[in-house]
């Protein structure tokens, strides 16, 4: 039996940054793009390579290219810690494994390093398989945790909970990370929403802009955990404008939320270093009458339009310079595409 399970990648709405500093945030999965793990069994376990992988060059360009898409490292640390802590789980909870092996190997198509959260894309795959090959059910705020592990505990990423929830639940999900909850439970308050009350979004990357979520959070950890007030304040209203959004939507007044939009990065802006080509592929399109926010640490742009004629002239703006934009499929949480 061959078991194939996908993830798709996730754009933060609002909120974002304050997924990890206790604040709340609306996150939505969409199925242009997926990480894919394929997994059957064999007499020895064994992690294929994946076009990420490979250590053959056609030239030392060739490399730099590579390396500055991928990184120094592919996807296979991300499988093997990902199994590592699949089993930790299973054993702590006392889940009995029996004595199959596999072999296991990812592709993705989801843009790297570009904010739409492609590596937990691929652990989350990965803890799908193995869940479908062992016939373990792990409950979603738990699998986003575990997902989370892998990163965070396993491999030292800096990464926050919204990505994993985001994937683990798939659709559109509002999170309230309050440290009372996570501290209480071990989760936050994940609440499914209805697709339906989004209003029409685009979604617009170009790869060349990417750049680590090590890379782009700088120094604020640190200042947070300093409790400096200009950050502890952004945090704050970050968690606010996803409130605030959240009951816009619910009083299907979805086609208000643009200016909450807007101040999100605004308010990154003022907070965080950010590069002269993502400022401009976000004023870019502005210009076209658009909102625009950051899907994640830069390198990817969601916002809302309000009809086709600003869509075509947005669409005009943004590949003028480069950039690629589309209308996201929608997924629902079952993992279809929405029509």
């Amino acid at each position: 039996m061959i078991i194939r399970c996908r993830a798709h990648p996730r754009a933060g709405l609002i909120g974002n940054p304050s997924d990890g500093y206790f604040g709340k945030t609306i996150s939505f999965t969409f199925s242009d793009f997926h990480a894919e793990v394929v997994l059957y069994q064999t007499p020895e376990l064994e992690i294929l390579p994946s076009a990420r992988d490979h250590s053959r060059f056609l030239s030392i360009h060739d490399l730099h290219r590579d390396v500055r898409r991928h990184g120094y490292y592919g996807g296979i640390r991300l499988l093997k810690a990902a199994v590592k802590r699949f089993y930790d789980y299973c054993h702590d909870s006392h889940i009995e494994l029996d004595d199959r092996n596999f072999t296991i190997r990812y592709s993705s198509n989801i843009p790297a390093q570009v904010g739409l959260a492609g590596s937990s894309a691929i652990i989350t795959a990965c803890m799908r398989a193995l869940m479908s090959f062992y016939q373990v059910t792990i409950p979603k705020p738990i699998l986003a945790n575990l997902v989370l592990s892998v990163e965070a505990s396993e491999l030292g990423i800096p990464a926050g909970l919204q990505d994993r929830v985001s994937q683990a639940y798939e659709g559109l999900v509002y999170m309230d990370f309050s440290k009372e909850l996570l501290d209480r439970q071990g989760y936050g308050r994940y609440e499914e929403m209805d697709l339906a009350l989004l209003p029409p979004l685009y979604i617009a990357y170009r790869p060349e802009l990417a750049e680590g979520t090590e890379v782009f959070h700088n120094n604020i950890r640190a200042r947070w955990e300093n409790r400096d007030p200009q950050v502890v304040a952004a945090m704050s209203e970050w968690a606010e404008y996803a409130e605030k959004v959240r009951t816009l939507l619910l009083q299907g007044r979805g086609d208000q939320i643009a200016p909450l939009v807007d101040a999100n990065f605004d308010l990154r802006r003022r907070i965080y270093r950010i590069s002269s080509s993502n400022i401009q592929m976000v004023e870019t399109a502005r210009s076209a009458g658009a909102s625009a926010k950051f899907t994640g640490s830069g390198g990817a742009i969601v916002g809302t339009y309000k009809d086709e004629a600003m869509y075509k002239k947005l669409e005009a703006a943004l590949t003028g310079i480069g950039i690629r934009v589309f209308k996201p499929k929608l997924v629902h949480s079952t993992g279809e595409a929405a029509i």
